[in-house]
């Protein structure tokens, strides 16, 4: 692993990029890449939240300690979870990451913070000047174009008379002098904040950058077929779990369209392993040819390296994840969900995802509820057009990370 030495004290330009989360990580890179297009530029980075593999899978050092803690960074969805990460060395891994940070900061460094408050209080305490790219909030949370969100709890209800889906004292680091540019997550956001004097820029967002098809998956045309993604989230071993719900719906569609082909592409994430899902399709009556399960009117097929492909070529998915699920709506396409059983995908997670995302995502309570949801989507051309549009305007359009990178430089007179 890399440390501060690896970089000159006389290099103009040194940026440390900080991110809790492995989607955050990917949205990083895709900026940084961007920004070494642009400048010269010695970058680094420091991953709060995991090991950092899409890092060093992309060749940028790790500065720092890191470590797997044992909620997987979902400490928020859960309050067990922070002694847990805490007998995990939680503190202890904190307190290094602080010194990495301000270290940093007096070499001349600056910053880029991505995620959510917690990557943001550590540039802000660093003393460097920094940008933030915040990716866990949105005011789509909160309200629509319509007006507000209808919230259950008493809790929930008095979230809506805050002023912004961003706290006081999120808005008071955002403010801060040394911080030099914000990016949200969507446009709505971005106006909202710039009420604040807040400099914050709607460049849109990275999650939708480099999502071209890639050919790797070849279906044959039909246009009869109806093609739904199934997407099972990355972490195990909740992925497996929710892997089982999600073959009670495929049941379920396989009974009610009976007459017509029905083809499932399973998007696996590489930190899944591949056995006991199959295993679980044959035991579910599916007959197997390699990757490929065919049962009754239905063909199922597992892939981990067609990702993209998957998210083209399908007409709607069943979703059990958040980023890819937000990617997908993103193309313009419905998703239709129902809660696990956790630490990430929980019922409180599925209904935040759903305000969040607003008509593209159905938010149904049982698997066994898919297909009633699928077959009123079909019948309803309206809403499609209408869940099209919806799902391009909550998460714009592609070139985020090359729009965010030339801002960057701008602001941090990186030229």
């Amino acid at each position: 692993m890399n440390n501060l030495s690896a970089f000159s004290p006389d290099s103009p330009i040194k940026l440390l990029c900080l991110s809790n989360g492995h989607g955050e990580d990917i949205i990083a890179v895709r900026i940084l890449q961007e920004l070494q297009q642009l400048t010269a530029i010695d970058i680094a980075a420091l991953p709060i939240v995991g090991e950092g593999r899409a890092y060093t899978q992309f060749s940028i050092p790790i500065i720092g300690k890191v470590q797997i803690m044992p909620s997987g960074g979902f400490i928020y969805m859960d309050g067990r979870q922070v002694l847990r990460d805490l007998q995990g060395g939680l503190l202890k891994l904190t307190l290094s990451q602080i010194k990495v940070v301000r270290s940093w900061a007096k070499q001349g460094g600056t910053i880029l913070a991505v995620g959510d408050i917690v990557p943001l209080l550590f540039a802000w305490a660093s003393g460097a000047n920094y940008a933030f790219v915040g990716t866990a909030k949105s005011e789509y949370y909160r309200q629509d174009e319509l007006g507000w969100h209808s919230r259950k709890s008493p809790l929930s209800r008095l979230e809506n008379l805050s002023a912004s889906v961003y706290h006081p004292f999120d808005r008071y680091l955002m403010r801060h002098p040394r911080c030099k540019a914000v990016f949200p997550r969507d446009t709505l956001t971005t106006k909202t904040l710039q009420k604040w004097v807040i400099p914050a820029f709607d460049l849109g967002n990275p999650m939708m950058d480099r999502l071209e098809a890639q050919n790797l998956l070849k279906l044959e045309p039909d246009p009869q077929r109806l093609t739904i993604l199934l997407l099972p989230g990355s972490r195990p071993p909740e992925a497996y779990a929710n892997w089982q719900q999600i073959l009670v719906a495929v049941t379920e569609l396989i009974a009610t369209f009976p007459t017509r082909s029905l083809v499932f592409l399973a998007a696996i994430a590489p930190t899944l392993t591949l056995e006991p899902l199959c295993q679980s399709l044959v035991d579910s009556g599916f007959a197997q040819d390699n990757l490929t399960f065919k049962h009754k009117n239905a063909s199922i097929i597992l892939t981990q390296n067609a990702y993209n492909d998957c998210l083209h070529q399908a007409d709607l998915a069943i979703a059990m994840a958040g980023t890819a699920t937000e990617q997908f709506i993103g193309l313009g396409k419905p998703a239709i969900a129902f809660p696990g059983n956790g630490p990430q995908y929980t019922y409180a997670f599925a209904e935040a995802q759903s305000r969040h995302l607003g008509s593209s995502l159905t938010l149904v309570e049982h698997p066994k509820q898919v297909a009633d949801a699928v077959r009123s989507l079909l019948q309803d051309p309206q809403k499609l057009e209408q869940i099209a549009k919806n799902g391009y305007q909550r998460m714009g359009q592609p070139g985020a990370a090359h729009r965010i990178a030339q801002c960057l430089v701008q602001q941090f007179n990186l030229e």
